[in-house]
């Protein structure tokens, strides 16, 4: 006797047809089809794939990170038989997706992470695991093209050009099917990379790139302090500051490296500077303390200012109750009364407009 061929589970039967809609770009059917797969079994693992690719093509990436998540959790040892990526067509679930054996899944995935950092601003962060994935394939045009979209979000326009061009010059025909700017959706992910270097030499030989060197610096150093590096730190707001002393975030930073270095007087002379900034009604982006973002920079150079006077007023008190002599509010150095410690507020630096460009991504149900 020979077995009949066993029909297909209500699962198996709508994730197939969900696939078969992504073939054709019919993301909103794939997407009901995958859901109602979910209703018939949520721990499916290759339903919560699919869902996090759907969350992929809809930009919603921390809802995709957590599908994913899902998926790895839950695991399978059944052979993938229909997926919009042939090369992995009747492999096991688990080493296709779990241990993301396959290269390009690995260097899909690390783009897929690194996008969701962009949009949750943790920009650096997105540039280590760009170079990550840079390393397993040095020729994926969509890793090149983030990479110059991720250099181009901390101002480091060189950078940003030189992946900009490498992704154009490759001349790849594939599409981008997952943006951030919708606009972009199926058009080819080299062809956008050269939009890309173009929009930026344009800007970047129509003026001065001193202010734009000067937010790169002080981006840098923010992301320096937050990693607890202080000595790198410095250096980049001291360098901002000499490319830029006119921004209220300039003078606002070199406040805070001479507070950290235990100089009140200059750094209260550089916050009341800072307040009085023309640029200081700009609102702060990046910052070390989450109450400052979207404040007015002001307001924030303000607050600095009033705790660094109360730690004059303080220390003043102190010295006068523990010597008789007559003695001045000392103007460098570490005060003795109390330990060098991180001030409570912290440098900061204005938002830059979200470049034209987009990170995108090419990704596969199964």
């Amino acid at each position: 006797m020979i077995p009949l061929r066993s029909r297909l589970s209500p699962v198996q039967r709508l994730n197939r047809e969900g696939v078969e809609a992504v073939k054709h770009h019919r993301y909103e059917k794939a997407q009901s089809l995958f859901y109602k797969a979910y209703l018939y079994d949520p721990a499916d693992p290759f339903t919560l794939n699919n869902l996090g690719y759907i969350s992929e093509v809809q930009g919603q990436l921390e809802r995709a990170h957590k599908f994913y998540e899902l998926a790895a959790e839950q695991g399978s040892d059944a052979n993938i038989d229909v997926t919009s990526q042939k090369h992995l067509k009747g492999q096991p679930m688990k080493a296709a997706l779990i241990e993301l054996k396959d290269r390009t899944m690995r260097v899909n995935r690390m783009n897929i992470d690194a996008m969701r950092m962009l949009q949750q601003d943790r920009n650096f962060e997105a540039i280590e695991t760009l170079k990550q994935a840079l390393a397993l394939d040095t020729q994926n045009p969509f890793t090149l093209n983030n990479l110059g979209y991720a250099y181009e979000s901390v101002s480091d326009l060189e950078n940003a050009l030189k992946y900009y061009q490498q992704s154009g010059t490759l001349n790849s025909n594939e599409p981008a099917a997952i943006t951030l700017d919708k606009n972009w959706r199926g058009k080819s992910v080299s062809n956008m990379a050269r939009t890309s270097a173009k929009r930026l030499e344009k800007r970047m030989d129509s003026g001065d790139l001193t202010e734009a060197k000067a937010v790169m610096y002080t981006l840098r150093g923010v992301h320096a302090e937050n990693a607890n590096n202080w000595t790198e730190a410095r250096e980049d707001f001291l360098h901002a500051y000499a490319l830029d002393p006119s921004s209220a975030f300039s003078i606002n930073n070199r406040g805070y490296v001479a507070e950290r270095e235990g100089d009140l007087e200059t750094a209260q002379y550089f916050y009341e500077k800072a307040r009085r900034a023309n640029d200081a009604n700009a609102k702060v982006g990046l910052a070390t303390k989450l109450y400052a973002q979207g404040q007015a920079l002001a307001v924030v150079a303000d607050d600095s200012n009033q705790k660094v006077d109360n730690a004059l007023d303080i220390y003043s008190r102190e010295r006068k109750r523990s010597s008789s002599a007559v003695e001045l509010t000392p103007r460098g150095g570490t005060m003795e009364s109390a330990p060098e410690q991180k001030p409570d507020h912290d440098p900061n630096v204005k938002p830059e407009a979200n470049p034209a460009p987009q990170p995108n991504q090419q990704q596969n149900p199964q």
